[in-house]
């Protein structure tokens, strides 16, 4: 265990260098959510079976497509982020080419699924006018699908440089484009929901065209660079990238499924209209609340990932405990405006009487959860930035699904505790998670991870003879 002298300047020092790198991320996410809004804008002039065919229709792009390629694309983030920061740039055109390839080969099984969905829908017993539009809405965002193969590891590519500002750019002029385009085509050109599933694919192609037009005219970000040498490496040495990947997709899977999971143990309840209502719209707070502890964890890794791939471990334990340290501060001011305004936020989104009790009764019990959850988000950055996604998919299995879920059911269905039981359940799992995640990370021998950092680096490009070149 190495110690770091408590300092002050050094204290600001790592709050700067956070706050550089997390800012940029967390208005790049509140961008992306405006996607949704902007669209749902559009949707509330139709029907209500469009309205909730589309809502279904994204529940399975976000489901089966985003929570898998997000989840993917996250193992190469340990690789190029120690790589960077070991100044081995080759490895970073190596990984992110290598990404690339494992989604578009992810992107067969997700397009075949989207084609044959309104059977899948059936089968689970949706209404058939809803799995209709959703079936519409899938098909004819297939061209979506390669799209986000191709950005989600061009982000991270980006990210691992510490670039992030350009991605905040354009997805600010995206946002600003999506507007327009969500008019000429549902209105104008009067292509309802197919216009709103074109625009969304529009979208996401105007992400990839402005950040590859950035990489491509940059004087200051790497050019992915396609020799003879990293090409030949594409095909051999995936062992490292896959090894980190597939637990990291697992650990995403894991906690957007729980959710899902009391989305539908809370329609079991009594008066399930409204304990579903409910939880949807706590569901919409924790995704928006989620931004800043998500956008931190990302900055958490991409520091701690640069020390120990510069050699300076000290400098990791440093960065990952003032981050995990202010992680646990916003969880602190998240509890106290949920307990503030328990009976106000609820307003914003219904009048209903019993939607309100329950909201207002569950959201200072969510307020504990949010505490839970801001510290093991960032702590799985740390673990994420040290190449350890193995060590926190076992961490999330046991207090999800070992704790947290079981706690959920005994507390609402055997002890009658009914909605709050559900969320209690939710608060015992994010404590356990935490609590397991920060002792894992008290444990740690920042030295070894250096050491590991240098090997992981050297497994991924054993012939690194050649560094990829600014773009002049």
């Amino acid at each position: 265990m190495i110690y770091y002298c408590m300092d002050s300047q050094l204290v600001v020092e790592e709050l700067i260098l956070l706050g550089t790198s997390t800012c940029p991320v967390a208005t790049t996410t509140f961008l992306l959510f405006s996607k949704s809004i902007i669209s749902m804008l559009f949707l509330s002039h139709m029907g209500k079976s469009e309205l909730a065919g589309v809502v279904l229709a994204i529940g399975v792009v976000n489901l089966t497509c985003v929570s898998i390629m997000k989840g993917l694309c996250m193992g190469m983030d340990p690789i190029c982020f120690q790589a960077y920061g070991a100044k081995r740039f080759a490895v970073l055109s190596q990984t992110y080419i290598k990404t690339f390839i494992l989604l578009l080969f992810i992107c067969i099984p997700i397009t075949f699924l989207w084609l044959n969905i309104e059977p899948v829908l059936h089968g689970l017993g949706q209404d058939h006018s809803i799995t209709k539009v959703a079936a519409t809405y899938l098909l004819f965002c297939l061209p979506e699908i390669p799209a986000l193969a191709h950005l989600f590891p061009l982000r991270s590519f980006l990210r691992a440089q510490g670039l992030n500002s350009p991605t905040t750019i354009v997805a600010t002029c995206a946002t600003i484009l999506h507007l327009p385009i969500n008019y000429f085509l549902v209105s104008y050109l009067k292509l309802g929901i197919k216009g709103v599933a074109l625009a969304s694919t529009s979208f996401t192609y105007n992400m990839n065209v402005g950040l590859a037009l950035y990489v491509y005219k940059s004087n200051v970000a790497i050019k992915p660079s396609i020799t003879k040498t990293i090409m030949a490496s594409v095909f051999k040495g995936w062992g490292p990238l896959l090894s980190l990947s597939i637990p990291c997709v697992c650990s995403v899977c894991l906690e957007w499924w729980l959710y899902e999971i009391i989305l539908f143990l809370s329609g079991l309840l009594a008066n399930p209209q409204s304990c579903v209502a409910a939880t949807g719209i706590i569901m919409q707070l924790t995704g928006l609340v989620y931004v800043m502890p998500f956008s931190l964890s990302l900055s958490i890794s991409q520091r701690v990932g640069h020390e120990l791939g510069g050699g300076q471990p000290a400098r990791a334990q440093w960065a990952a405990t003032i981050g995990i340290s202010t992680a646990f501060i916003y969880g602190l001011v998240i509890f106290a405006l949920y307990v503030t305004l328990r009976n106000v936020l609820g307003m914003l989104y219904t009048n209903e009487p019993d939607i309100l009790i329950m909201l207002s009764s569950a959201l200072p019990i969510l307020g504990l959860a949010e505490v839970g959850n801001a510290l093991q988000t960032a702590a799985c950055g740390v673990l994420t930035g040290s190449a350890r996604p193995k060590v926190g998919v076992k961490i999330n299995i046991a207090a999800f699904y070992l704790v947290g879920l079981p706690m959920s059911v005994v507390l609402a269905f055997v002890f009658k505790l009914d909605y709050q039981g559900l969320w209690l359940g939710m608060v015992a799992s994010q404590a356990a998670c935490a609590l397991l995640m920060v002792c894992t990370l008290i444990k740690t021998d920042w030295r070894d991870q250096a050491k590991r950092a240098e090997e992981l680096t050297l497994t991924v490009n054993k012939d690194d003879m050649e560094s990829v070149e600014l773009v002049p």
